[in-house]
């Protein structure tokens, strides 16, 4: 069994802390940049389409990317295209196109990242790795969501310029990273070909069932995560009276605060064959995001976000690490995160197309917040009765055993 401690892990955590700080920084920054610029306050979530639509357009590529080069490398590609759309905000090009091209850096790094973790350690460790990974990550998320919004309200040409120095740092992590040889090379990049291919892998990962639930379960969480964020953007001027833009952040920080306790609980008390354990976390999700729309003072939010987080992060780390075991068992680890992603990210459109369409026709944000929640909640509770339903804990506990 491979050490979970090595070096090689140390720089891929290192530079998604950097990577994932400059990220969150950069959304505040950009917002405040919208704000400034006297766009109409919809426009807020639909910059975010730009993004999760790259992942979506490129998700056929991505995959067999990750897959065909040493995936370090691939890192250090999308962080360099990462900082190149931060430096197009910082030299006032257009917002929505440049955090698009943020999106296109975004999109090609996430399956490197996590496929990279099962070439870096054993499956017995996947899980405690996902853990360090989502903490790194809700970590960031934490540091760079406070800094984001603190300095846009001080300025926003230092927020945009702090966050193309995160994403330098980002890519000298990167060339830490050993050059790890490449799990399915690819003599060429067809256009067509890989089309075909990643429909075909697709179809593949879906016909896993536990691979199956693994993308619905995080589709459905990512969705809803996004949509959370910049609910929170619209509900604490109206319920909490604070019009700032740290406010958003930093509750949005207490979400990350929440998700790092929910990951370092599941690592200790979930493992692949007993993920079930995980669902209700889920259900409970839902439930605190309808006990939110009623909060009127500070420290009550700050404490239900922080609960939001801990149950999402105890839901969906173990599903993550569920993913890349069965994905590389089938179709690659890069090609199965390419798919999560394309999942996930169209979950993420189809909920901020809706919340965009909200934020149009001016809803009470306390209402939407409740059908919000009561949504999730319904959501990952039908999924959880289908898991059981269908005998897939069993299913899993006798594939595990014959494996062993």
């Amino acid at each position: 069994m491979r050490p979970l401690w090595t070096r090689a892990l140390g720089a891929v955590l290192a530079a998604q802390f950097l990577s994932a700080m400059a990220d969150n920084a950069l959304l505040f920054g950009a917002l405040a940049l919208l704000r400034r610029e006297l766009y109409p306050e919809w426009t807020i979530p639909l910059m975010q389409e730009f993004f999760v639509g790259a992942y979506i357009v490129l998700a056929p590529f991505t995959g067999p990317l990750a897959d065909a080069l040493p995936k370090g490398r691939v890192m250090l590609l999308a962080n360099g295209l990462k900082l190149l759309g931060a430096l197009c905000l910082c030299a006032g090009l257009n917002p929505f196109l440049a955090y698009g091209l943020v999106g296109v850096g975004a999109a090609a790094y996430s399956p490197a990242k996590y496929g990279i973790l099962t070439e870096l350690t054993s499956p017995e460790n996947l899980v405690k790795a996902n853990g360090l990974m989502e903490s790194s990550t809700i970590a960031a998320i934490l540091v760079g969501a406070v800094a984001g919004g603190t300095l846009a309200d001080w300025s926003i040409t230092v927020a945009l310029a702090s966050v193309v120095a995160c994403y330098a740092l980002a890519a000298a992590a990167n060339l830490l990273i050993p050059r790890l040889a490449p799990v399915h090379p690819l003599t060429g990049f067809p256009v067509w070909q890989l089309l075909k291919e990643f429909s075909s892998t697709v179809r593949e990962l879906l016909r896993v069932p536990d691979a199956r639930f693994s993308i619905v379960g995080t589709s459905i969480f990512w969705g809803a995560g996004s949509t959370l964020r910049f609910l929170l953007i619209a509900w604490v001027p109206v319920a909490l009276g604070i019009t700032s833009n740290r406010m958003p952040a930093y509750l949005n920080a207490m979400v990350a605060v929440g998700i790092v306790v929910g990951a370092g609980l599941a690592a200790k008390f979930v493992s692949l064959d007993k993920v079930n354990r995980a669902l209700p976390a889920g259900v409970l999700i839902g439930g605190a995001v309808c006990l939110m729309a009623g909060t009127t003072r500070l420290p009550t939010a700050f404490l239900v976000l922080t609960l939001v987080g801990a149950c999402g992060g105890f839901f969906v780390v173990p599903l993550n690490a569920l993913l890349q075991e069965r994905g590389s068992e089938s179709v690659g680890a890069g090609h199965a995160i390419a798919i999560q992603n394309l999942a996930e990210n169209s979950a993420m459109l189809i909920l901020i197309g809706l919340y965009t369409g909200v934020e149009r026709a001016q809803l009470p944000v306390q209402a939407v917040a409740v059908a919000f929640g009561g949504f999730l909640a319904i959501a990952i509770g039908a999924l959880w009765v289908h898991r059981v339903w269908t005998g897939q804990p069993r299913a899993a506990l006798r594939r595990d055993a014959s494996r062993a």
